[in-house]
């Protein structure tokens, strides 16, 4: 049987990325995205209620984002969600689910843009047409009896 482990995310950063080395020399960056919630659960108490999604990043990617992305920061993630265990120095199983990152970009937000602190978000990365109402492109039309097939 197929199977399928695709995670896409947009959140902000809940702290600086933490780039780290392992012993062979192979850049890892850990960070959580903290990601609201459509529905809230205390939306009557005025909480928004978020996920706290733990992200781990490899090599270049890694470097790119302790790099780039500070706390606040939201980006967009895109990869596949992996569990493991681990025994730790007091003998105890300690179990962990994350997102291993395959894709990370930037997201521009609605006070980064006011500000102008230059956030990369472009409409055309996302597949989004750049054409304004008003400013599209004409088209010709095209007579169903015209065409070879």
């Amino acid at each position: 049987m197929a199977s399928f482990n695709k995670v896409i995310l947009i959140g902000n950063l809940t702290a600086d990325p933490e780039l780290k080395q392992t012993a062979q020399g192979t850049s890892v960056c850990s960070f959580t995205l903290a990601i609201n919630r459509r529905f809230q659960r205390n939306a009557d108490q005025g909480q928004p209620t978020a996920d706290f999604i733990s992200v781990v990043a490899w090599r270049e990617r890694a470097e790119f984002v302790a790099k780039y992305f500070k706390k606040g920061r939201p980006l967009l993630v895109c990869g596949q969600l992996q569990s493991r265990s681990w025994t730790d120095a007091q003998g105890n199983k300690r179990y962990a689910t994350e997102v291993v990152a395959d894709e990370i970009t930037f997201v521009e937000n609605k006070n980064s843009a006011a500000a102008g602190d230059g956030g990369a978000y472009a409409p055309e990365a996302y597949g989004a047409s750049s054409a304004v109402a008003g400013n599209a492109p004409e088209f010709e039309e095209v007579d169903d009896n015209s065409l070879p097939f």
